[in-house]
């Protein structure tokens, strides 16, 4: 399993879910744990996903989401989970 940290982060508007889970549906990525919520107005969305049933690489994907987060009006960053695990560590 290839485990990937994906955070959108933006003001709230309608469709964010719907955008990020349609690329990752359509890609072969499954969801593996989520989280969102929604404060003042802003939304804030964590996700790991499973990355090894798609056949884009990692910087295909990462560079496809930042377009996303742009056409939508949100930021969304990826991290491969042995980086994330790694910057945040004591």
């Amino acid at each position: 399993m290839k485990k990937t940290i994906i955070t959108v982060v933006g003001r709230d508007t309608v469709g964010i879910i719907a955008g990020v889970c349609s690329y990752l549906a359509e890609n072969g990525i499954n969801i593996l744990d989520i989280s969102q919520t929604i404060v003042q107005g802003y939304f804030n969305m964590m996700m790991i996903v499973d990355t090894s049933g798609s056949s884009k690489s990692h910087n295909e994907m990462t560079d496809e989401l930042k377009v996303l987060g742009e056409k939508i009006g949100v930021i969304i960053r990826c991290q491969r989970e042995e980086i994330f695990q790694s910057m945040h560590r004591i």
